[in-house]
Parts: C-alpha cells; structure tokens; sequence
C-alpha cells in the first residue's frame, strides 16, 4: 500500500468504491451507514450532498439543482461527481479513508461516463450492489417516512421509479458484464438485507484494505 500523505490532493492511490443503486424507497440511505460502519468505510449519499449543496447560502449551483430535483429528473453528472470527489478528498484528509460506499449514483448512461470521465484515475469501482424491490413497496416506504423531501410526493416518486428502470438498468447492465453486481433482495427486513450486503462485500473489502 502507497504511504498515505498529508495533502489530500497529492494521494498516491485510487479510492475504493462501492456503489449502492435501487430506486426511491429500495432501503440505499438505511443500509448504507451501518454497512460503512462495519467496513470502515465513509458512505457518501448523492441525494444528500446535493441537497446539501442545494440548501448552501454560497452556492453557485443550488438554484439549478432545486430545479432538477422538484421535477424528478437527474442532475447534471458535473456537479455531482465534483460533489463526491470533494467529499471523498476531504473523508481522505481528515480521517485517511480510502473506500467509499457512494448511494444512488451513477443513475444513468451519462452519470456512467461523467463518472469514467472525471473519476477513473481517482478512483477504482470494487462492487456494485443493486437493491431490487418492488414498486409498491418503494412508494409505501417513501410516503411513511415523511421526510418533507421536495422529491417525496407520489407524483415525482413514480417519475424516479419509472427513470430508474429505463434509465438505471443500462448502467447496471454494463456492471454486470465486468462482473461486478450484486442482488440483493431489498423488501426484506433492514437486518436480513444488512447481513446479506456484508457477506457479499466481506471478500471484497478486505482485499482493497
């Protein structure tokens, strides 16, 4: 393993990633943190660093990010990927981690490339784990948290499950032909599901450690 450095710009390593994708309601942001916890990994959620970046009075982007996310639709994969390499420098600094468990990105064919455009020397993708869980399941989990998201109406949330299948697939498909998906059923029990994503990570983590 490279000797760890001081600057968070002068890494002399790849960050791990694992990607955590499933439509709205599939159980990404409550499997997530446990599952970085038991791996020592920093778990960055896409949603959550944009709002984030959404709700930030020094934003130059917040307007344009509140417009895509009151319709539904996906954020241009500039901001995003600057969003999370940012995160990932800093997760690297302050606490010297290397693997990141990102949720809910990449979400479609030009999140992929964005990604392998800006990302691929910084960063190497270990595992994709996919959340399958039935549509009306997703919407009920959805409405029952009452987060208050502007993104959490049944309107926009079958918007999000519909672009998920036509446009998340793809991105799935083309990890599953480098052999790197996982499915895991994500109607089942938080703990069920969270025991199931740790046996398949277990010999993945440990071997970028």
């Amino acid at each position: 393993m490279a000797a760890k450095q001081d600057s968070t710009h002068h890494c002399t390593e790849p960050f791990g990633v694992i990607f955590m994708l499933g439509g709205p309601g599939s159980g990404k942001g409550t499997i997530c943190p446990p599952i970085a916890l038991h791996f020592d990994m920093i778990h960055l959620s896409a949603g959550e660093l944009l709002r984030k970046e959404m709700n930030s009075p020094n934003s130059k982007v917040a307007a344009e990010i509140e417009s895509y996310m009151k319709a539904g639709t996906i954020v241009p994969v500039a901001i995003t990927c600057s969003l999370l390499h940012k995160a990932m420098l800093e997760g690297y600094s302050s606490q010297k981690c290397v693997n990141y468990l990102v949720d809910g990105f990449p979400r479609n064919e030009d999140n992929k490339s964005g990604w392998e455009a800006s990302m691929s020397d910084k960063t190497k993708v270990l595992q994709v784990v996919v959340l399958d869980c039935p549509d009306n399941v997703c919407i009920d989990r959805c409405l029952r948290r009452g987060s208050g998201r502007i993104d959490d109406n049944e309107k926009t949330l079958k918007n999000r499950l519909v672009q998920f299948k036509t446009e998340g697939l793809p991105v799935i498909e083309y990890y599953t032909q480098k052999g790197l998906v996982t499915h895991i059923d994500g109607s089942k029990s938080k703990e069920e599901v969270i025991d199931e994503v740790k046996a398949a990570l277990n010999p993945i983590v440990h071997r970028n450690h």
